[in-house]
């Protein structure tokens, strides 16, 4: 069994656990504090950032798009259909654009800023940048949320999955980021009626369960976080 570092309001991390449970593949997961730099996990990964995977021979293989790219060259090419990526070089640019659309722009226009903010400052040594939320951050990332929502919605209302016409990469990315600010309770799903629907479809599958029991030491999850109808 592979191991996972991780942290589970990270949308990043999120993707990758989605992504090998999509292919049928167990993670032993091991929390991190990035925030706190040990010394044993800077030594697999200087950079100091998740989600670092120990493959085989426990080789640290470092951010959510390489393990991505790892994961499809050594178990999605014997996947067929089931596969995350796709043959044509348009389609995979496309999973590819919508997939960084997710874990990089939403992540530092929105995602970040609320979890850090609601999630960890709390929790964190004043050293490590803890203290109290700054509410001038959390204003900026809910304005951002709506056009992030309202693309999605746009995504889910035209297409038949986010990138196609089946799961791919880009829908983990997507799924894993709106968790986030679903546990959260950010999302006002009634607004975004097609994104409601594709995200019920993703909540629903069982890659998807070991997310909807995650929980985070002081901060529960709204009330239908966990329930697959909302």
């Amino acid at each position: 069994m592979l191991t996972l570092f991780h942290h589970p309001l990270f949308a990043s991390c999120r993707f990758v656990r989605l992504a090998f449970g999509e292919y049928g593949e167990e993670l032993a997961l091991i929390e991190e504090k990035p925030w706190m730099r040990r010394k044993e996990f800077l030594s697999l990964n200087p950079a100091g950032n998740l989600p670092v995977l120990l493959a085989e021979g426990d080789v640290p293989i470092v951010g959510a798009s390489v393990i991505a790219e790892y994961l499809d060259e050594t178990r999605g090419v014997l996947k067929r259909d089931k596969r995350l990526f796709v043959e044509g070089s348009m389609e995979r640019a496309e999973i590819r654009r919508l997939t960084d659309w997710y874990l990089v722009k939403a992540e530092s226009e929105v995602t970040r800023h609320l979890v850090r903010e609601r999630a960890l400052k709390p929790h964190m040594p004043a050293e490590a940048g803890g203290g109290s939320p700054d509410s001038t951050a959390i204003r900026a990332a809910r304005a951002n949320i709506r056009q992030h929502m309202k693309y999605t919605n746009w995504l889910a209302g035209t297409r038949p999955w986010l990138a196609g016409s089946r799961l791919t990469y880009a829908d983990l990315a997507a799924a894993a980021t709106l968790s986030v600010l679903d546990y959260l309770g950010e999302i006002d799903w009634r607004e975004h009626v097609a994104a409601r629907e594709w995200y019920t479809r993703l909540k629903s599958r069982p890659s998807f369960r070991p997310l909807l029991a995650d929980r985070v030491r002081g901060l529960s999850p709204v009330s239908h976080y966990a329930d697959l109808d909302f």
